[in-house]
């Protein structure tokens, strides 16, 4: 089969997680789709039709408990005709709910057939210094395991009886669990922010302070949604911004931040090192 991908990763953990995958399925032929930086203002285009003998990977990072919205903005117009697809979500160790259904229900409406799936970990977007959240992942026991994933789907694919590929991952697709001390502490806290912010709206997004910056210009080269424009690095578009703190995390000189106020609670109870997930 020739295989093409669908990646978006402004961070690029769920680029890391897809090529790691890609590498077991060892495809004959392979295309490579980074719609990351896909700029749909000019009027740039992901229109192919895929057929029944090709293979489509879709590797996105999970935002809040869903598939990331600007992902997709900008794999809407991907079309399948009976296409077998690989499902990916990359999360920052908390949690991924019912994203895989979501995915699942998206490329099944554009022709698409899932027939694996997988809940992958990356670094998550807010980690920093005082409150780490997954660092460094995925690391090499990540990459391995996600490797030895690809094999295995290979292996489905060599079963001629193309009927029996197809998943069932809102019943079938393994579960996390979090203990229960962790859960009513994240959940209070989420109860408590959002009566704030009903009082009071207030959003933070990344930016820097004019006497640091050096504008380099490295962040408006990284932002996946043109939220900081060139000489005016230090500031972000809040109508833009989508918070997957590229900019931060690629800051050259590291004076671009973002201080989440869900990083401290997130770093408090979602310590426990999650392993990947896998449905096939």
């Amino acid at each position: 089969m020739r295989l093409t991908t669908y990646c978006f990763s402004p961070t690029g953990t769920s680029r890391k997680n897809m090529m790691a995958v890609v590498k077991g399925l060892n495809p004959d032929e392979a295309t490579h789709n980074d719609y990351t930086y896909y700029n749909i203002e000019k009027g740039a285009r992901l229109d192919e039709v895929l057929s029944s003998d090709d293979l489509a990977l879709f590797s996105v990072p999970v935002y809040g408990g869903k598939v990331a919205p600007t992902a997709l903005e900008r794999i809407a117009q991907v079309r399948g005709k009976e296409t077998p697809a690989i499902l990916l979500v990359t999360y920052g160790n908390r949690n991924f709910e019912q994203v895989l259904v979501q995915l699942a229900d998206f490329v099944r409406e554009r022709g698409f057939r899932p027939i694996a799936a997988a809940a992958l970990v990356g670094e998550h977007s807010y980690s920093n210094a005082q409150y780490p959240i997954a660092v460094g992942r995925p690391d090499a026991t990540d990459l391995a395991s996600a490797e030895e994933f690809g094999k295995q789907i290979a292996n489905k694919l060599k079963d001629r009886d193309k009927e029996t590929w197809d998943i069932d991952i809102a019943n079938n697709m393994p579960c996390l669990e979090t203990p229960e001390a962790s859960l009513q502490a994240f959940r209070l806290f989420v109860q408590e922010y959002t009566r704030q912010q009903q009082a009071n709206p207030v959003k933070a997004y990344p930016a820097a302070s004019p006497e640091a910056c050096s504008h380099c210009g490295v962040c408006v080269e990284l932002c996946p949604t043109q939220a900081i424009a060139a000489g005016s690095e230090e500031v972000t578009d809040a109508t833009r911004c989508i918070r997957c703190c590229a900019c931060v995390k690629g800051c050259p000189s590291g004076v671009r931040t973002f201080l989440s106020p869900f990083a401290k609670p997130l770093s408090e109870n979602f310590q426990m090192r999650r392993e990947p997930l896998y449905l096939l």
